[in-house]
């Protein structure tokens, strides 16, 4: 079965549930709602244990761990749910035979649930269709343009919202393919809303701040390689006044954050008590997989001095030969990390 995420809540009520779901595609908010959603009806059904294998950078998840997982009875006679993460949405060799070899016979007491990040139709392969035949797919591409409009408005009318068709576009704008903001926003207008249509002047008046909003979406356009997005939101940023060193406390933190990820990966380390210890949420943690992907830990480090240097210039601390406006050195900095190909762009 091949199903939108949109339509997984219901086929999880209507059961009976399934023994493996695969969920392919990139999209964070969308691949964490449907693996809370599939958690959820497995632990209505008893299945209570979970378990997590993973694969980072070039080090294969524990093949035999997982393979003897599946067949080791559950503790206090519990289902499990086994969980295999693969960021690049392949599972090489020994995966997919062991991925094969779970899909025809499954354990009574085993959910499996797969989460690929990336996902094309050259993933598809033996395994995945073995799901399918067994289970489901629930795919969570990146939503074109055009489609957020009526994503936005499904999930309003789930919380209980109307919404006139110019301030859905209003709304669609502001979050520029940011369903994490877009989710957010409607969660507030759930409280503020007031029971009535929103129109687009009450929906410009209830969403957040454009400045404030913007602020905190600066660094997550970068690290998601959106390098047009972020020249635009900087532009917007310095039209209306904004000043640097507000931006780069934030900045420092996240590009801090990257860093000390890229060094565990990079040494073949446990990436996602990485993601734990640095505090990023499942929501996040496939915009900073793509961006780990863009560069080496070298390159991390490049980019946590060069913003020393920006937040130095914006507090007015320029060296000799250093420019004396920080706008340029922060949009050259961002603009690096969005694309592998501005690296140049860094001085020194």
């Amino acid at each position: 079965m091949d199903i939108a995420p949109e339509r997984l809540t219901a086929q999880l009520a209507a059961g009976p549930l399934r023994r493996a779901y695969l969920i392919a595609g990139p999209e964070p908010l969308r691949a964490v709602e449907a693996a809370d959603a599939i958690r959820a009806a497995a632990r209505a059904h008893g299945f209570t244990e979970r378990e997590i294998f993973e694969t980072e950078g070039n080090r294969e998840a524990d093949w035999d761990q997982m393979h003897a997982s599946f067949r080791a009875p559950g503790l206090f006679s519990s289902g499990r749910v086994v969980e295999l993460r693969l960021p690049t949405g392949k599972a090489g060799k020994k995966g997919e035979a062991l991925l094969l070899e779970y899909c025809a016979d499954p354990p009574a007491d085993v959910v499996l649930l797969v989460h690929a990040g990336d996902w094309s139709r050259g993933h598809e392969g033996k395994w995945s269709e073995a799901i399918g035949r067994i289970g489901v797919i629930v795919r969570v591409p990146v939503l074109k343009p055009h489609e957020l409009p009526e994503w936005i408005d499904r999930r309003l009318h789930a919380r209980g919202l109307k919404a006139d068709r110019e301030a859905v576009q209003r709304l669609a704008e502001r979050v520029e393919g940011n369903l994490l903001a877009a989710a957010q926003e409607i969660e507030k207008l759930a409280l503020l809303g007031g029971g009535e249509v929103i129109d687009a002047a009450r929906m410009e008046s209830l969403v957040t701040d454009a400045a404030r909003f913007d602020v905190f979406r600066l660094v997550d356009l970068a690290l998601n390689g959106q390098p047009a997005q972020v020249a635009r939101v900087l532009a917007g940023l310095r039209a209306e006044g904004t000043a640097v060193p507000a931006l780069m406390g934030m900045v420092v933190r996240e590009l801090l954050a990257a860093a000390a990820l890229a060094r565990t990966q990079e040494r073949g380390g446990n990436l996602a008590a990485a993601f734990k210890a640095q505090r990023i949420w499942d929501s996040k943690q496939a915009v900073y997989r793509r961006a780990l992907a863009r560069h080496p830990a070298a390159r991390w480090e490049r980019f946590v001095a060069e913003a020393g240097r920006v937040d130095r210039i914006s507090k007015g601390r320029a060296r000799d030969g250093e420019p004396g406006d920080p706008w340029m050195p922060l949009e050259r900095l961002l603009l690096a990390v969005a694309d592998a190909r501005g690296a140049p762009l860094l001085a020194g």
